[in-house]
């Protein structure tokens, strides 16, 4: 166990010791470290209030204080089961009797002072040790005994620990910064999307700039795929039931599929993937290795079942939209393609902004379908690509898709958190479950490789990271609205009308809106930088005659400088 979980874990003693003191007829769970800290759950004699963890936090401190050792005592089973028997201990009790029936002949408790606790353990050796140690009670919820809604409600108290002081003030900073960034928060706040339960959780419906920001992206992306030499293709949301069986989707996948439903009697099921359609697409017509590769891209959206507890706002959802990719070659094809489909990502990663990301390599999981000659290729081209572009890479043993290993790219956030956005998977087993084929330079019939590759995994969960990572002041090129012209009262509304049109013939493309209210102007500004609109122009008597307008930065300080309708265009790209 590393050192910070040792931390943690102990400091989850201290503060069960802690509970007992404030309420003595407190019958405990488990508490055990987590990302970030610890938690213990607890049956109590009332509900818990935010001002209780203060006062549980002196109290923690008052313990370690008193330096204390962590004293290992191993005891047999059926001593627990006795000592346990009759108290109230009733968790602890149901939890030694588990472990007897798993055939264990010793469990291990932990003595700190008076507090004595069942745990396997380890903990520091002295409570001094978490003296100086960065720690605080953070928040109270509700927990299942055992995550089960059969079972009894407890009280969960959520603890940070962390090394330093330092590094606990950096984290709860980092964690204010990112509720301000909360994408859903400010989703609403700049009407891009909604989310709503009497629609079906995790099904976002785009608001007009919502829609306007993923029809940016996807203009830009298909202007670069065509450039890649991918071919746009269009498929259908529901498929046949033998398709996915046909597939391995229904073997390997069911768990995230919808039921099926009949049409015809003839059941059908709504797509989790776009690869078999693409598949068919190939199957279009008698290929030759000359063809290859055939590079085929879609905008595809897809549906997976997720339970309620992990929907995330756009992060976690069960309808999404895919920049999905299919890559059909020959296995003397497969390096170059993988090579080029990685030199693709960081182009278009830099380009919204992510310039820090780390690469991982995955490799064969337990299970599995086709040879290990193929996994063994499939496996060594992939590294052979990433060592040829110096691409660092840490290796993910077993966390292949089952019918290949695949490279992930996550990208880093402004405030350093990794999002899993590119993958590009290696696959033998769709060509050969569809017998798909090309003939060979010998005249003769061969499976073609097929490459999946997505680059921002889902517009979905892109556009979620996107906001958080600018804070929802996007760059200007992805920005819903760019400009927005505020006459400074009702009488400059038709001459701005005329701006509005010389903007649009002189910058096609642009990005404006009038603000057309009575209201003061400074209200109008206000208004436009909570709105994160990147430039106000604000026109009045003396700009009728002018060739050039004031324009405003929202993002710098209200910086203002003159332009022409013409110069104008030198400000989009930003």
């Amino acid at each position: 166990m590393d050192d910070i979980k040792i931390i943690q874990h102990s400091l989850a003693h201290i503060l069960a010791a802690a509970v007992l003191d404030m309420f003595p007829e407190a019958k405990l769970a488990v508490g055990p470290a987590i990302e970030n800290g610890f938690y213990y759950d607890f049956e109590l004699p009332r509900t818990l209030i935010p001002e209780d963890l203060p006062i549980l936090e002196k109290k923690m401190r008052e313990i370690i204080n008193k330096d204390m050792p962590f004293e290992k005592v191993e005891i047999p089973v059926s001593g627990a089961i006795e000592r346990l028997s009759g108290t109230d201990k009733t968790y602890k009790l149901e939890l030694v009797k588990e472990l007897e029936k798993e055939g264990e002949k010793k469990v291990t408790l932990y003595k700190t002072g008076e507090f004595v606790d069942l745990c396997e353990g380890p903990h520091v050796e002295n409570t001094s040790e978490l003296i100086n140690i960065g720690f605080k009670l953070d928040k109270i919820a509700g927990a299942y005994w055992k995550g089960s809604e059969k079972n009894a409600m407890l009280q969960r108290i959520y603890g940070l620990a962390f090394e330093t002081e330092k590094e606990l003030k950096v984290f709860l900073e980092n964690r204010e910064e990112a509720e301000k960034r909360n994408h859903r928060k400010l989703g609403t706040e700049l009407d891009l999307f909604l989310l709503n339960d009497e629609i079906g959780g995790g099904l976002p419906v785009w608001l007009p700039k919502g829609t306007t920001l993923r029809r940016i992206i996807k203009t830009y992306l298909i202007d670069e795929l065509i450039k890649e030499g991918y071919e746009m293709i269009e498929t259908p949301h529901i498929a046949k039931k033998e398709l996915w069986e046909r597939s391995g989707h229904l073997s390997f996948y069911n768990e995230n599929m919808y039921s099926s439903f009949k049409v015809d009697e003839q059941e059908y099921l709504v797509k989790p993937m776009n690869c078999p359609f693409h598949v068919y697409a190939y199957k279009s017509n008698l290929r030759s290795y000359k063809d290859l590769p055939i590079r085929y891209a879609e905008f595809g959206t897809v549906y997976r079942y997720e339970k309620s507890g992990v929907l995330h706002g756009l992060l976690r959802v069960r309808g999404f939209t895919q920049d999905d990719a299919h890559i059909f070659c020959r296995k003397d094809q497969i390096e170059q393609e993988i090579k080029k489909a990685v030199e693709f990502a960081v182009k278009v990663l830099n380009k919204f902004g992510f310039k820090d990301y780390e690469i991982f390599l995955s490799t064969k999981p337990e299970k599995a379908v086709g040879s290990e000659a193929n996994w063994n290729l499939a496996t060594k081209s992939l590294k052979k690509a990433l060592k040829a572009k110096q691409l660092e890479y840490i290796e993910d043993p077993g966390e292949g898709i089952f019918y290949g290993p695949k490279i992930d790219i996550k990208i880093k956030d402004v405030l350093g958190r990794a999002w899993q956005c590119t993958t590009i998977q290696v696959d033998f087993n769709l060509p050969e479950r569809f017998n798909l084929e090309y003939i060979n330079e010998k005249g003769k019939k061969e499976h073609p490789i097929m490459i999946h590759r997505a680059l921002l995994g889902s517009l979905e969960r892109f556009i979620g990271v996107l906001i958080e990572h600018y804070g929802g002041a996007l760059p200007v090129w992805l920005a819903p609205v760019q400009f927005r012209l505020i006459p400074v009262s009702q009488k400059h509304i038709e001459y701005v009308k005329t701006v509005y049109k010389k903007l649009n013939e002189k910058n096609p493309g642009i990005r404006i809106e009038i603000d057309e209210r009575n209201e003061s102007v400074s209200r109008k500004i206000k208004d436009a930088e909570l709105q994160k609109i990147p430039y106000c122009i604000v026109i009045g008597e003396k700009e009728k005659d002018s060739e050039s307008f004031p324009i405003r930065l929202n993002r710098k300080g209200g910086k203002i400088q003159s332009m022409s309708v013409s110069e104008i265009s030198k400000l989009l790209d930003g």
